[in-house]
């Protein structure tokens, strides 16, 4: 055998081992790096409601205490969870938690979503994921689904209900989280 068919057959190995590799890590991903408690928040792009939309990026807010929570105009508990969800970014935005609020609903639904957030008064970032991109990456089986991520990018809780954000346990959480430090 000669050395360039040794090399043909090298690469041609190399090739299948990449393959199955990135394979494996693609279909058995969730198996593999599941998202939750303890593992690192997937970053994601989602756009804002503006005339022209821009991107915006889970690392756009590194370092900070995010409340990340994933919803739809049309889902009712979403509908009873925003007033908490509100209240505690009154009393909490001025101390530091970033409230991200990533709307799932269908592609030019940009109208109804804002009209959403007039309703009910809301003062926090909504986003929009028109693809539902994010539904996939945080492996959400329902809405709402709620994710707190500490400074350290690191998911601290996963609420996969409507929450009362007002409870003392709620707001214990987030000062806890709220007062630690990054290295």
């Amino acid at each position: 055998m000669t050395g360039r068919q040794q090399l043909a057959i090298g690469a041609l190995v190399a090739g299948i081992v990449a393959a199955v590799a990135y394979g494996g890590t693609h279909y058995l991903r969730k198996e593999l790096f599941p998202v939750e408690l303890g593992s690192k928040a997937p970053d994601f792009t989602a756009y804002t409601l503006d005339s022209v939309p821009k991107p915006k990026r889970l690392a756009d807010y590194r370092g900070q205490v995010v409340m990340l929570n994933v919803w739809a105009t049309w889902c009712l508990p979403c509908r009873v969870e925003m007033p908490s969800i509100e209240a505690l970014n009154k009393d909490y935005a001025p101390k530091g938690l970033r409230i991200v609020a990533v709307s799932i609903d269908d592609p030019g639904t940009d109208s109804a979503i804002r009209a959403f957030a007039r309703q009910y008064g809301l003062t926090f970032q909504i986003l929009h994921d028109p693809t539902g991109k994010i539904t996939d990456m945080y492996d959400i089986s329902g809405y709402p689904e709620t994710f707190i991520v500490g400074r350290d990018g690191v998911i601290r809780k996963k609420l996969m209900q409507a929450t009362d954000w007002n409870t003392p346990d709620a707001r214990a959480l987030v000062d806890r989280l709220l007062a630690e430090r990054t290295e």
